[in-house]
């Protein structure tokens, strides 16, 4: 089964884009792909809508994988009220779309259906988790900003020694 890793055929004028402003850093825009993974974009739109991201942080940066936030706990053990089927292949779901870098997806417990805010922006090419996690985006601009927030240092337990403050998440299309 092949994944698709050029996000460049899945843009289009139609793809809502957010913009997250990220405290000290710059922003990241970023263009959701409802075709791929519908419940995962109107899950994540809505938390932006309601503000919900405002003020979080990202909890947990590991240089050359992701960078994690969406947790109001801070400890990536919290996140929104509502769970979400898991939309990936092992899951019995058909999104195709590549954890290259740039691409954002939802952050899980081991059960498959259990995310909810924490989402996660590859700032390396992570295929190893292509079909187990629900990839539903990707990154149109700002690399430099996901590399700054990538170079970050982190204790043991790859959490920032200082905070980095999601300033917020708006929709801009």
């Amino acid at each position: 089964m092949g994944y698709y890793k050029n996000f460049s055929e899945f843009l289009s004028n139609d793809n809502p884009r957010v913009r997250l402003n990220i405290v000290d850093f710059g922003t990241i825009e970023l263009e959701l792909f409802s075709n791929v993974a519908p419940k995962t974009v109107e899950n994540f739109l809505s938390l932006v809508d309601n503000k919900f991201y405002d003020g979080l942080t990202f909890h947990r940066i590991i240089k050359g994988f992701m960078i994690q936030g969406g947790d109001p706990e801070g400890t990536g053990m919290g996140g929104s009220e509502e769970k979400i089927v898991g939309e990936f292949v092992k899951n019995g779901f058909k999104n195709l779309l590549s954890h290259s870098r740039g691409a954002i997806s939802m952050a899980r417990t081991n059960d498959p259906n259990s995310a909810s805010s924490q989402f996660f922006i590859c700032d390396a090419d992570d295929e190893f988790l292509d079909g187990s996690y629900a990839a539903f985006g990707a990154v149109v601009a700002g690399l430099d900003t996901l590399d700054k927030v990538a170079s970050v240092k982190t204790n043991a337990n790859d959490k920032p020694l200082k905070d980095v403050v999601i300033e917020n998440i708006i929709r801009i299309r």
